[in-house]
């Protein structure tokens, strides 16, 4: 079964923000943890993560390796999360309204997931109705009442079955990859600029803040290297403006252009599923339901001279 991102990024901002509650209640991590697997549906990577009694400290690197074992749709969420409390933990700022803010962040990349699916359902619908096409001109054969089976048990039908199952296969393939294009989802857009948010707001100065944030991006797996946020530093401290807002500001500009990324991948689908239709969909419905009809006609045209 396909994982869902709107439900992956759900769940894991639902973990967050009862994190956020316990911590903000005075409730050290390890046991907040706690709270939330016993819950019952947390599931599994909760459970893991909250095995053994650990220090705050240590969360960070059980919750990265918690990530590699989640499925794709949610994978990411799980490592923001570890980057996010690692700095926290690590520069001393305050792990409540940073996890809030981390969930808030979650449950709109869910709700950019369930728009990129609605938008997704007419192209799919149109991807299923084209893929049966082989099958329905071999039904429609059968309902003219032509001997389809033995014609595609002959020689010149077996080439035919077996081009047509290929051509049926490459297109089913090539879909699904044009569809996991489509729904691509990162919880990590805009991530080195929350990082370096969350680091100065706990007073960390910005080349030790620096070194912070390569560190954990390395040992959550995030890709980094956006040089813009060097940029805003530098102007934050010419204009004197406050650094950790405008760093925040910059985030959800990155998460705002990823989402209309998004929304332009699922737009464009349409047209490219045109491709896997035209070189083999329609190939192979001539193969599969073309071909057998005419090699059907052709042997009793032959049998009746």
């Amino acid at each position: 079964m396909r994982a869902d991102p709107a439900r992956g990024f759900d769940g894991v901002a639902s973990l967050v923000q009862r994190l956020a509650v316990l911590t903000s209640a005075g409730i050290p991590a390890a046991s907040a943890w706690r709270h939330v697997a016993a819950a019952g549906n947390a599931g599994p990577a909760v459970a893991e993560i909250a095995r053994e009694p650990l220090p705050a400290s240590d969360l960070p690197q059980r919750i990265a390796a918690t990530a590699q074992t989640c499925p794709p749709a949610e994978r990411s969420a799980w490592q923001a999360l570890a980057a996010i409390w690692a700095v926290a933990t690590e520069s001393g700022a305050a792990l409540a309204p940073t996890l809030e803010r981390s969930a808030a962040v979650l449950r709109s990349l869910a709700q950019s997931a369930r728009e990129v699916e609605t938008a997704l359902a007419g192209p799919m619908a149109t991807s299923r109705v084209v893929l049966a096409l082989p099958a329905v001109g071999v039904a429609f054969g059968l309902l003219l009442g032509f001997d389809v089976g033995a014609a595609l048990m002959s020689p010149p039908g077996l080439v035919c079955l077996v081009l047509g199952g290929i051509l049926i296969a490459i297109a089913v393939r090539w879909n699904r990859g044009l569809l996991g294009w489509a729904r691509e989802h990162d919880a990590t857009s805009g991530i080195e600029f929350d990082l370096y948010a969350v680091a100065l707001s706990g007073g960390m100065s910005i080349p030790r803040a620096t070194e912070l944030v390569v560190a954990v991006s390395r040992s959550a797996g995030l890709a980094r290297g956006d040089e813009h946020v060097h940029e805003v530093l530098e102007f934050a401290g010419s204009a004197g403006v406050p650094v950790v807002a405008l760093l925040r500001s910059e985030a959800d500009e990155r998460r705002r252009v990823a989402r209309a990324a998004a929304a332009a991948r699922a737009t464009r689908l349409e047209t490219r599923l045109l491709l896997p239709l035209g070189i083999c969909v329609l190939p192979a419905f001539v193969l599969l339901g073309v071909m057998p009809i005419a090699l059907a006609v052709l042997s009793s045209t032959t049998a009746a001279i």
